[in-house]
């Protein structure tokens, strides 16, 4: 159960654009930024800081869910795994793909260059980190230089969030765990301690 209960979604109408945003794409709010939203201006930033990681730039939005996957599943977020199981999906993984993640190095569901930036996401997401020159190089050999610091972004995004949402044990939302049950849970997932009060 949630540390600290979100907000209601009209408790800060200067968002109420950018979550009809969320509730049209995901079907939902997520919690995380209702709860965020007791300081605004750290849930306007936060939502800046995401649109420009995951949603800009020349890597396909489907790579980066998937990298923003791993990493989560490397920190053991159990709240944003679902959350990412779910965006995967939205952005054209196959549920057959986002359960293989883990299994990314072997699975002929990815390509050479997914392998790549899969690679370079784990590593950068483990405690000690792992990225190493190997990493990077092979990574240069799918991605210019941009597109790499698209990627640690993603990574580095979930960093924030994978902290934010393990501290606070934000509640999960009803269509999150549905999508992870789906997808993820053959892998091992479980909501863990964010299934208090599913909204």
């Amino acid at each position: 159960m949630a540390h600290i209960k979100p907000l209601p979604k009209t408790a800060t109408p200067e968002l109420t654009p950018t979550f009809e945003h969320y509730e049209r794409t995901r079907g939902f709010v997520p919690n995380s930024i209702l709860t965020m939203q007791r300081r605004p201006a750290i849930s306007k930033a936060f939502m800046a800081l995401n649109q420009a990681v995951l949603y800009e730039g020349t890597v396909s939005e489907e790579l980066k869910m998937l990298v923003s996957l791993i990493a989560s599943q490397a920190s053991g977020c159990q709240y944003c795994q679902a959350h990412m199981a779910n965006l995967s999906q939205i952005y054209s993984a196959s549920a057959e793909k986002i359960a293989a993640v883990w299994e990314w190095e072997t699975s002929p569901l990815f390509s050479d260059a997914e392998r790549a930036a899969l690679t370079l996401a784990f590593k950068g997401a483990v405690l000690p980190n792992e990225a190493d020159a190997a990493s990077f190089a092979e990574a240069r050999k799918y991605f210019d230089e941009a597109e790499i610091v698209e990627i640690v972004a993603s990574v580095a995004l979930f960093g924030y969030l994978n902290r934010w949402n393990d501290t606070m044990a934000t509640d999960l939302e009803d269509h999150a765990i549905k999508v992870a049950e789906e997808t993820i849970a053959s892998k091992g997932w479980t909501p863990g301690k964010h299934a208090g009060d599913a909204t």
